[in-house]
């Protein structure tokens, strides 16, 4: 394996058919990664098929335990699953591995990283870093300024997932569910517990602790373990909406010091990956059609709590496929790169 710093001899896209896959290889393409070699992996549904990058066609190699043998660097979007079983065999191979999945995240030797905000922790990794869920990393890209400048108390979010954050799979649902919707026609939904079309379902993932959800603890456990503070008090409400791509969250956080709206908005325009869109006059306020295909976070809605003076409420949106993915991961590669 050839040393990294400065370009990647062989880099391999793991899951490159899915939709988070084929986002994956349009922000190398775009952000002009430098690899030499580029090895897709699939699993056996999709080995064989051809992915076109750069103009040209490239074959999907099939997912196996020989597949890394030469590959420098792997950036990998699986089922947890997948995650489980590919990422030793890479490891063993000597390739350094990016996963997106949820399997390695809040493993004590794996580093969970936001290069915005933790960026440090990629020096730590024993081969594999972690890129977070989608809804916890928005959310902590726009936390951390505050973190840094008055201390986080308490962080109560409300999450409005789109249906993109379960698969290509859960897209098709939305589309036909809505049709059927339209058209009076009997729909029987299979990616979600409930129809999705014209609701809100506010359950994502399974039943955990205390009546919460996985997603909500997600949030709650990854985001201590990017900031390194266990003590910030952390409620979550994940929710599921019928948009196609872009998740929307309601935050309200209480900081250790009092701060203005005009200082937090300050604070935001001065961080990289943030976007302030805010302007309620002139209805101006970050949308998830608007913020689609976009790499950033935007911020929002920024309003001080009538009654704390330490209490701040603001409205974030992001492309749950590019900066809850995709862009995120990408960034982690290009930093073990540099």
């Amino acid at each position: 394996m050839t040393k990294l710093g400065g370009k990647i001899e062989t880099l391999a896209v793991v899951g490159a058919t899915g939709a988070v896959g084929r986002i994956l290889l349009r922000e190398l393409e775009e952000r002009d990664f430098p690899y030499n070699k580029l090895k897709l992996l699939a699993s056996a549904r999709s080995a064989g098929s051809t992915v076109e990058v750069k103009g040209k066609p490239i074959q999907v190699e099939l997912l196996e335990p020989n597949a890394f043998q030469g590959v420098d660097v792997a950036i990998a979007s699986t089922p947890d699953e997948v995650a489980r079983d590919f990422v030793p065999w890479a490891r063993a191979a000597g390739t350094i591995v990016v996963d997106e999945s949820g399997y390695w995240r809040m493993d004590p030797e794996v580093p969970l990283v936001i290069p915005e905000v933790n960026r440090d922790a990629i020096k730590n990794h024993k081969g594999l870093i972690a890129s977070p869920n989608c809804s916890t990393t928005q959310m902590v890209v726009a936390l951390k300024p505050l973190l840094d400048a008055v201390g986080l108390k308490r962080v109560v979010v409300s999450s409005y997932q789109a249906v993109s954050g379960a698969g290509l799979p859960a897209i098709d649902e939305l589309r036909r569910a809505t049709e059927a919707k339209l058209s009076n026609s009997e729909f029987s939904p299979a990616m979600f517990a409930h129809n999705i079309a014209f609701n809100l379902i506010p359950q994502i993932g399974s039943e955990k602790e205390a009546g919460f959800t996985s997603e909500e603890i997600k949030m709650v456990r990854e985001t201590h373990k990017i900031l390194g503070d266990n003590t910030i008090e952390i409620a979550a409400t994940c929710v599921r909406v019928p948009v196609m791509i872009g998740h929307s969250e309601m935050i309200w956080v209480q900081t250790k010091k009092p701060i203005t709206v005009a200082e937090a908005r300050k604070l935001w325009e001065g961080s990289p990956g943030i976007v302030v869109v805010d302007d309620l006059s002139k209805k101006s306020y970050p949308m998830p059609v608007a913020c689609a295909d976009r790499p950033e976070v935007f911020v929002g809605r920024i309003r001080q709590d009538l009654f704390d003076p330490c209490g701040l409420v603001f409205w974030c949106v992001s492309d749950n496929l590019r900066k809850g993915a995709a862009t995120n991961a990408v960034q982690i590669a290009e930093a073990l790169v540099r």
